[in-house]
């Protein structure tokens, strides 16, 4: 069973390890720097589809079924499958994997989804509920916009903080005996200090993401210094700003190993993007793709994921209401020492 440090943070006593993963990303994120990462870069939004609904749906399939066949898995041999994404009623997950045949639990935490969905699937194995479990997530650039904003053909112009919604989706596999390995989480408290601007995501976040880091450091007793990456998903460029200074703030200095799946995965000088990317998939897809090649390959021993999520819906922004921000960590090591 799971050991409790402090209030806040699970320690896992037979960690999950990654079986498998995958990342699939659309051509503007294959145009960025990671763009050589992914398992899957797709020539255009539709993907072949008769909507925009329907191509995020399928990359979620997609994405769990390249994770299986690097795994040498079937959908047969896992137990669970967690999945996430924008989408009102999460329909890119139901609809992307109902034929898989999985037992499904939807997960909904804005782009800190991918995060919630790990650490809820390593939880799984470690205390023997499951013996494999998969995490999936997913966004879709033309999805999101088309829910949360305004149509395409409308042709508004974004604010400087605004972010891109990620076109792409990722998928891990755990159980036991893969690396690396989930060695904590600390599931995150909501933070809401009154930010309503939609287009502003970063500053309602940030609070947020300081408040679940401070919370892992103090129960763990441990500081930024002994990680070899701290990676948030996805605060962009304001709110990766915005973090730093409340961390300075409790007297931490992560320095450059504190960076955003937001800021990695385009290239902002080239890329239209305004303040970075955003969405379910942009830290899944960043997650699945160079960080867990870049532990395999021993370039970080440990690293700490962060995932950030802005908890509005078009219903409550319409209504007024400002926008709590979530945050969930989860360890990651190359091995269990």
């Amino acid at each position: 069973m799971p050991e409790r440090l402090g209030r806040y943070t699970l320690r896992l006593e037979r960690p999950a390890g990654v079986l498998g993963f995958a990342a699939v990303a659309g051509k503007k994120e294959g145009e960025g720097p990671l763009g050589a990462a992914f398992d899957r870069v797709y020539p255009d939004a539709d993907l072949g589809e008769a909507s925009w609904e329907k191509a995020e749906a399928r990359m979620q399939g997609d994405a769990l079924r390249t994770a299986l066949d690097k795994a040498g898995l079937s959908p047969a041999q896992l137990d669970c499958v967690l999945a996430g994404d924008l989408l009102n009623q999460c329909i890119s997950s139901t609809f992307g994997l109902r034929e898989f045949g999985v037992p499904f639990l939807g997960q909904y935490g804005a782009c800190s989804t991918m995060a919630q969905a790990l650490g809820l699937a390593a939880l799984l194995v470690e205390c023997g509920a499951a013996g494999r479990c998969a995490a999936v997530t997913s966004s879709h650039f033309c999805t999101a916009e088309r829910q949360f904003r305004t149509p395409l053909e409308y042709g508004g112009q974004r604010a400087p903080t605004a972010q891109w919604t990620v076109t792409g989706a990722g998928a891990a596999l755990l159980g036991p005996g893969g690396a690396p390995r989930v060695q904590a989480v600390t599931f995150g408290r909501m933070r809401d200090l009154g930010v309503k601007d939609a287009s502003n995501m970063g500053a309602a976040m940030a609070p947020a993401a300081a408040q679940t880091l401070c919370d892992f450091w103090r129960d763990t007793g441990t500081g930024p210094q002994e990680y070899d990456l701290i990676l948030t998903g996805d605060l962009g460029a304001v709110g990766s700003a915005l973090l730093r200074d409340l961390l300075r703030r409790e007297g931490l200095d992560p320095g450059g190993r504190l960076q955003d799946c937001g800021l990695w995965i385009f290239d902002r000088a080239a890329q239209d993007v305004h303040a970075g990317g955003s969405g379910c998939g942009c830290s899944a897809a960043v997650l699945c793709s160079a960080v867990l090649q870049g532990m395999q390959a021993g370039r970080w021993r440990r690293v700490l994921f962060c995932g950030t999520g802005a908890l509005m819906s078009p219903t409550s922004s319409q209504q007024g209401e400002s926008i709590p921000g979530i945050a969930h960590a989860v360890l990651l090591e190359a091995r269990g020492d």
